[in-house]
């Protein structure tokens, strides 16, 4: 009787949770019932329902930003409740390394993205979340494949080897991604569905607490936990369709047959009309499932999540599947003073690469007369070439990734002001590829398989204290600690020849293989261990709530370098005035106006281990000994490979940030500007001996008065505006300006960017050159076609020979000079539409796909190509195709990168309010359309074409075309 009684007297409480400033519904606004762990969150419109046993209850709302109300019910039935900002989005929490602070107290240039702040669509990797949202980072796919790596900077590269990217750390683990096998992005182990909030350092004085990881920027990734009070599952599901974007627009069949006719070659007809694009490509399916589910008391708080991705990628038999397991908790002890957190994220990646230079050349190339199929339905096999779906069918590269992060961190707060913690952390990635060819008759080739096993672990533990003090208008928070972190990487090849053809593949039974020799199969592997020790302090003041002053040092030790310089010392400064506070203002306009400062030093330590040490090899040959004897047989002869250098020591990048926060109307338009500039010096380079006579042709040093600069300044607007009747708009953007350039180098040039093709394997394209950008292109200049029908190259040194070495040019630098981003959002009662655009311009490409593929030469002898291959009328069809600046092109580019279209139903429309909280049905498209004058499959590309550990940039050869894709989402919440 007693609990029939109980569900009698439950009574149903509805309302709606607004901004008490702008009238805005809040979104996800926690309504519990005090004292007790019932609870729901407002839905897209700020509606809310929930029952309470009587008319005492009491309800407490709570928000990000905003005052907390509790509210005891009465007889109300209807309960609507508008927040007050707690100073707003000035309020907001932002991670800075070691702690948190908010952003009106921030004094470093840093952006925060929000969950709901993210790219939509079908995403791998953290970078893609925020690509086009933070002004000054510039994230760029390399190319259109399934986990395809990502290059990402954080106002401009500042190194000549080392690349540009900046140091990720997970939950307050700094992650090591230099090796975890494939060739795919080390970050697509991590869940983007996981992820709550990505906070961008960008500035000396805010990433100087990383010390020697700083130099590049920091990206500090927070993932979701539970909240004490409320408990939530949540389901969502998507399917993605993607087809090829951008094909490249080859002659077709019919045209072929006149082209090959009209430059006078022999005609090879087979009669048939061949799209080989279209053959080596599909429409791709993509799935990702995930469940959630969290909650917690007041001691409590625990979240979990499973996910399973599949994406197919739109080239036939490329794929990534990715299984993705992560739980995190909370607890409190002891009064809680002592509190423990726990996180792990388990992943697999499963990555199925076929041969894509082979396949992708043979497409673009192969004679479209010729059938795909023959009378059976099977890929065709010719003599004449290599059929592409041959090769998809011959050739497999299947990496499987196991990844686990893991931390314990408990805290222990000594009194109110003093609070203690200790972080240990491990990430142990290990990676099994097997790369295999399956033998055949025709085209004829033995049978292989390679197998590489690689480990990648990363130990942390660090130990820091945060003492922090109020009294009387005066705040401070001073930190102090110790890091420990040791990288450890193995890596084992081997490898078997001579397969039989056989429905068995190598991949399966090895033992089939019957060439096992060392000339040929020699197994090879390397061993890498390093530390890093680190001392480091940070103390921030803050007088009467608007000034503000922010000191960072950090010492980091690395085994890497010499024992004469092994630790550097990383200091930084910035200091804020918040205007806004000055009696002056506060009338005014301005809702928020603070002048920001910094100055502070980072460090580069990403160059190959043990480079101080001499390196000694030894080998069989007739240049490294000789006969003991009257035979030809040399016993094993050791040589100098490399001189020790113990005076090695850390880059070290000088950052200067001179910013500005605003915001007006109330908060509704807020804005940053910041001017910036970043100079990298003591660059690390291998370099050749002054003295001719040395037993090793290079040695690795600091250069004395090199230097990288990158200068420019960031603009960053957002508008928000909400009307009584529930329609809501924002409308945001950032644009980056951006200058780059090398100074004092020791060379001429420093040649890298290899170029690929018959007749280009010993030329370069990239160069680095003093007085111009990372990343120019080092090239001949083309003037035209003479009236031989052959090329025409400046004579830049006058010796009546254009076109030799001594004639290449800066031609213009693969990094874009400009950065603009838009991003805007509509909302109406249970629809929402949301757009992101982002572009660069001043930037060129080098097309060495057109290089390699698409000139007369090749169209006479019967392989394809497009119109620019004939667009010379007077070019001879014997003229060569060099590398030169005949191929570089414009890559400036301006693309629709996602579209969504959401709908949040209410569960109370379907009868499912009981159970279900939300109901959210999206779509989304992703790349629409992308403006550009390249002609290529995509503008946004970077094949790797380093030349000994040289950075290279802009080049585009055989790269994985991007695609455009529609995908339907539905997320449940109960």
């Amino acid at each position: 009787m007693s609990i029939r009684s109980s569900v009698i007297a439950d009574i149903t409480v509805t309302g709606r949770v607004t901004d008490a400033t702008t009238g805005e519904p809040l979104a996800g606004c926690n309504v519990v019932l005090k004292g007790s762990q019932r609870g729901t969150s407002t839905d897209a419109n700020g509606n809310y329902t929930i029952s309470i046993p009587n008319a005492n209850a009491v309800l407490v709302f709570g928000f990000i930003g905003f005052d907390s109300q509790e509210l005891t019910v009465g007889t109300r039935t209807t309960l609507n409740v508008a927040l007050k900002s707690s100073s707003s989005e000035l309020a907001q929490v932002v991670v800075i390394g070691y702690g948190t602070t908010t952003k009106k107290d921030a004094t470093g240039a840093m952006t925060t993205l929000k969950n709901g702040d993210f790219n939509r669509g079908i995403v791998n990797s953290p970078e893609q979340l925020l690509q086009g949202k933070v002004a000054g980072v510039n994230v760029t796919s390399a190319s259109g494949e399934p986990g395809g790596r990502q290059n990402i900077t954080v106002r401009g590269p500042g190194g000549v080897r080392t690349g540009s990217t900046p140091l990720f750390v997970l939950d307050g683990i700094p992650l090591d991604n230099s090796s975890t096998g494939g060739t795919g992005n080390p970050m697509n182990f991590l869940n983007p569905q996981d992820i709550e909030s990505i906070d961008v350092l960008k500035d000396a004085s805010a990433t100087a607490i990383y010390g020697a990881r700083g130099a590049n920027g920091v990206i500090l990734i927070t993932t979701k936990k539970g909240k004490a009070g409320s408990s939530n599952l949540t389901l969502s599901s998507s399917v993605g369709i993607s087809n090829i974007a951008r094909p490249i627009p080859l002659f077709s069949a019919d045209e072929f047959r006149k082209q090959v006719v009209a430059l006078g070659g022999t005609l090879d007809d087979q009669k048939a009309s061949t799209d080989w694009q279209k053959e080596i490509s599909r429409t791709a399916i993509t799935q990702d499932h995930n469940i959630a589910f969290s909650g917690g008391a007041e001691k409590l708080t625990f979240y979990g999540s499973v996910g399973v991705q599949n994406q197919e990628g739109v080239i036939k038999g490329s794929s990534l599947k990715r299984y993705t397991g992560r739980f995190n908790a909370s607890q409190k002890f002891l009064e809680d003073r002592l509190s423990l957190d726990i996180n792990l994220t388990a992943t697999q990646t499963v990555t199925n690469r076929p041969a894509l230079d082979g396949v992708i050349g043979a497409a673009l190339s192969a004679n479209p007369t010729y059938p795909a199929y023959d009378a059976n339905g099977e890929p065709a096999r010719y003599q004449a070439f290599t059929n592409p779906l041959i090769t998809l069918k011959l050739q497999k590269d299947i990496t499987t990734i196991n990844r686990v992060v893991a931390s314990v961190s408990p805290s222990y707060k000594f009194n109110k002001d003093l609070v203690y913690k200790l972080n240990i952390g491990i990430d142990n990635a290990s990676s099994n590829r097997d790369q295999q060819s399956l033998a055949s008759a025709i085209p004829q080739q033995d049978g292989r398989l390679e197998s590489t096993y690689n480990t990648n672990r990363n130990i942390l533990v660090e130990n820091y204290f945060t003492y922090t003090k109020a009294w009387n208008k005066h705040n401070l928070t001073a930190l102090a600690g110790h890091s420990y972190q040791k990288f450890m990487l193995r890596e084992r090849t081997w490898s078997i020849n001579k397969f039989p053809i056989s429905p068995i593949e190598p991949i399966n039974n090895p033992s089939l293989g019957q060439d096992l020799t060392l000339a040929n199969n020699r197994p090879a592997g390397f061993a890498i261990d390093n530390e890093l020790q680190s001392f480091f302090g940070r103390l921030n003041y803050q007088f009467n709530d608007r000034y503000l002053l922010t000191a960072t040092v950090r010492a980091d030790g690395s085994s890497k370098f010499g024992a004469n310089n092994k630790y550097g010392v990383f200091p930084s400064f910035s200091a804020g005035w918040r205007l806004s506070e000055e009696e002056f203002l506060k009338s005014g306009p301005f809702t928020d106006l603070k002048l920001r400062a910094g100055w502070g030093q980072t460090g580069n330590q990403e160059i190959p281990s043990k480079i101080t040490q001499a390196l000694f090899t030894s080998s069989t040959s007739a240049s490294t000994s000789y006969p003991l004897d009257n035979s030809t047989s040399y016993p094993a002869g050791t040589t100098y490979t490399r001189l020790a250098n113990p005076d090695i020591q850390w880059e070290v990048s000088t950052q200067t940030d001179i910013g500005l926060d605003f915001g007006l109307f109330k908060g509704a338009l807020t804005g940053s500007l910041d001017y910036f500039r970043k100079i990298s010096g003591k660059i690390l380079l291998e370099v050749i001996p002054s003295d001719p006579i040395q037993p090793a042709a290079t040695y690795w040093t600091n250069v004395p008065g090199m230097t990288i600069t990158n200068q420019g300044v960031e603009v960053a607007l957002n508008y928000r505006y909400a009307s009584n009747s529930g329609f809501r708009f924002d409308i945001g953007g950032n644009m980056t300006f951006i200058n780059n350039v090398v100074n004092k180098s020791p060379y001429t040039v420093i040649t890298s960017g290899s170029a690929s093709g018959n007749g280009l394997t010993s030329a370069t394209i990239n160069g680095y050159v003093n007085g111009q950008p990372i990343g120019t292109f080092y090239l001949r200049e083309f003037l035209g076609i003479d009236d031989k029908g052959v090329n025409i190259f400046l004579d830049v040194d006058g010796d009546g020979i254009g076109g030799s070495d001594k004639d290449r040019i800066a031609a213009g630098s693969a990094l874009p000079t400009k950065q603009f981003n838009v991003n805007t959002s509509l909302a109406y009662k249970g629809f929402d539409l949301t757009a992101n655009f982002n572009g660069v311009s001043g930037n060129k490409i080098y097309d060495n796909t057109a290089n390699a593929f698409f000139f007369k030469a090749r169209l006479v002898k019967g392989l394809n190509g497009p119109a620019s291959a004939v667009g010379e009328p007077n070019e001879s069809i014997n003229n060569a195709a060099p590398v030169s600046t005949r191929y570089l092109k414009d890559g400036s580019f301006f693309r629709l990168n996602n579209l969504t279209l959401g709908y949040n139903l209410s569960p109370r429309l379907i009868g499912l309010n009981r159970w279900v909280s939300n109901i959210r049905l999206s779509a989304t498209g992703q790349n629409l359309f992308v403006i550009t004058k390249y002609d290529g499959f995509d503008p946004e590309v970077n094949t790797d074409r380093t030349v000994n550990g040289i950075s290279s940039y802009g080049i585009d050869y055989l790269s994985y075309p991007k695609a455009r894709s529609f995908v339907f989402g539905l997320n449940l919440t109960f």
